[in-house]
């Protein structure tokens, strides 16, 4: 795990990036002491170098311990760099791992049963157990601009995270159209019982958007 990652990232950093939309070079150092990564999240929740030339399963990192660190130190990018082109930040020590994403930096891609109380888990950006926030049927919100699925998000994260397509289908036959369907839908069949959706993430997502 940690051998591989240090192997990818040592090949980013030895390659000077060629696309002359990238304005950074992998490992870079800033400062004393200072080392700079960049990396993108895709609307699957896999996570990339951001300059890797392909972005696919094969590609992308998968181990847990290094996820779950990355994504629970994410925050907002206040550094004062690069952060129009990578509004997250994640750190590390004296490391930086700037992140942009294709939506949003959460994707929720599992559902998870809970504690024995018998509550869910939404599981994201494939930590598994590692990385998971507690499900809330009635928060799931349908935004009318690109009518996928959003949930509640570590609000270090910004707050709000996007479902991934697989799961987003596997809740499509919960959701229930009460103003028809040419409606956004009302109410969200769970486990026995019906959530009215509140539609409380509305406004965070766009604000999200505008920005």
């Amino acid at each position: 795990g940690r051998r591989w990652l240090l192997a990818m990232r040592a090949g980013a950093a030895l390659r000077l990036c060629s696309r002359p939309e990238l304005l950074y070079r992998q490992g870079q150092r800033p400062g004393p002491g200072l080392r700079e990564y960049f990396y993108y999240v895709d609307d699957h929740g896999q996570l990339f170098l951001d300059d890797a030339k392909v972005k696919n399963f094969i590609t992308c990192f998968k181990d847990v311990k290094f996820l779950s660190f990355f994504f629970k130190h994410l925050e907002r990018n206040l550094s004062g760099r690069y952060h129009e082109r990578f509004p997250f930040l994640s750190r590390c020590g004296r490391e930086r791992n700037f992140l942009r994403c294709s939506d949003l930096p959460v994707v929720f891609t599992q559902i998870l049963p809970g504690k024995p109380d018998g509550n869910f888990l939404l599981s994201y950006c494939g930590g598994g157990s590692e990385l998971t926030v507690p499900f809330q049927p009635g928060m799931l919100t349908v935004f009318p601009a690109n009518g996928r699925v959003y949930h509640p998000a570590p609000v270090k994260s910004g707050g709000v995270g996007l479902v991934s397509s697989a799961l987003a289908a596997e809740f499509s036959s919960g959701f229930r159209f009460e103003d028809g369907q040419e409606n956004p839908p009302t109410h969200f069949w769970w486990d026995g019982k019906s959530y009215p959706l509140s539609m409380e993430l509305l406004e965070v997502l766009r604000a999200e958007k505008s920005g």
